[in-house]
């Protein structure tokens, strides 16, 4: 396997947009687009894409607030999962965290999302529950 992990490029546009549909990380009410052009304007070195030669086989989207760090956009393509992409990514992006000086990171996980629990679960990633709330400023 000679998987790359490195910042995202505009060039990866198209196919981040595409893995994206193909994991079911899409919803109607976010323009996958407006994401990308929106993260590339706020900390684009967490911006992570996985690279096989040239395709584009996953990817990760992080942040720092200065009191933790987030995890979005996580994916594999589904014809490459169970060879360490995602913890490759989860991987890269805490150490660029971590060397931010992030003390912790956290993430959201659809409840119906089953295989996602499983996989942050053997990460030592911990569930707890809160109440998760939003207020949209800008509408896509």
């Amino acid at each position: 396997m000679t998987i790359a992990i490195r910042p995202f490029d505009v060039a990866d546009t198209e196919a981040v947009v595409s893995l994206w549909q193909a994991t079911g990380l899409t919803r109607p009410w976010n323009n996958p687009y407006q994401d990308i052009s929106r993260k590339l304007s706020v900390q684009p070195e967490l911006f992570l894409v996985a690279v096989d030669d040239r395709l584009v086989v996953g990817s990760v989207m992080a942040g720092y607030d200065g009191h933790r760090g987030w995890l979005y956009y996580l994916a594999s393509a589904p014809d490459r999962r169970g060879e360490g992409i995602g913890r490759r990514l989860v991987g890269e992006a805490e150490d660029r965290l971590l060397a931010m000086g992030c003390p912790k990171v956290q993430l959201m996980v659809r409840p119906e999302n089953g295989v996602a629990r499983g996989f942050y679960d053997s990460l030592d990633y911990e569930p707890f529950d809160i109440w998760a709330t939003g207020k949209r400023l800008i509408a896509d």
